[in-house]
């Protein structure tokens, strides 16, 4: 698809919510609050605007990605500032054309030349290996000690060795959603039935499942 990718504005905050309730509704679980975790995380200190992008097709608004920083601590009490990205969404109509994947690999680009050491993720492998991401274990990155979940995953930004030791990946709290508020925040919309999916099953295992 030849669509355009630019900078999401004031203008564009409802659309962008609407697409990504619209993308996530009944995926992960019944209903969603990835809407309200966009509308939250564009006032919080972690989020990146300019990494937030719209990608945009015949002049609508179809497909959004948002980033945060999150840390990686070692052992030691080292830290280094990484980005994680999320949510990322498209227009179901519109899904599985590569938009997703364009707004990928523009952001990461402008990632990599803002000096970002990597960019971690929580997402089903089969959709981000193809980005270059590979599983946190490869790098001794953990949730916890000795605890690598294998929706977790990690991408290397810089032309460099990974530094030795463990780590533990600390992720920005925008993300311990207030799920009474995303409730509220949802009445706002027009009403979605909430219903179960298989691929809530699906993500539930993933989410329990961890690497040995």
């Amino acid at each position: 698809m030849n669509i355009i990718i630019r900078p999401e504005r004031e203008s564009d905050y409802r659309c962008v919510e609407e697409l990504t309730r619209k993308a996530f509704w009944n995926l992960h679980v019944p209903g969603c609050d990835e809407h309200y975790l966009a509308h939250v995380m564009r006032s919080h200190p972690d989020f990146c605007s300019d990494l937030d992008f719209v990608a945009e097709y015949e002049g609508r608004v179809i497909g959004n990605i948002m980033y945060t920083k999150a840390h990686l601590v070692n052992e030691k009490g080292e830290r280094r500032e990484i980005l994680t990205f999320g949510p990322v969404s498209v227009l179901p109509e519109y899904q599985r054309k590569g938009v997703g994947s364009q707004l990928i690999q523009h952001t990461v680009k402008l990632a990599k030349a803002k000096g970002f050491p990597a960019i971690v993720i929580f997402g089903n492998p089969s959709n981000y290996v193809k980005h270059g991401f590979r599983g946190c274990k490869d790098f001794r990155v953990a949730v916890a000690e000795d605890r690598y979940p294998t929706c977790m995953l990690v991408l290397p930004l810089q032309n460099q060795p990974w530094p030795d030791g463990d780590w533990i990946y600390q992720g920005s709290e925008v993300y311990n959603l207030d799920k009474n508020a995303a409730e509220e925040f949802d009445r706002n919309f027009p009403p979605f039935v909430k219903k179960h999916m298989p691929s809530q099953d699906e993500f539930a295992i993933l989410c329990r499942s961890v690497v040995l």
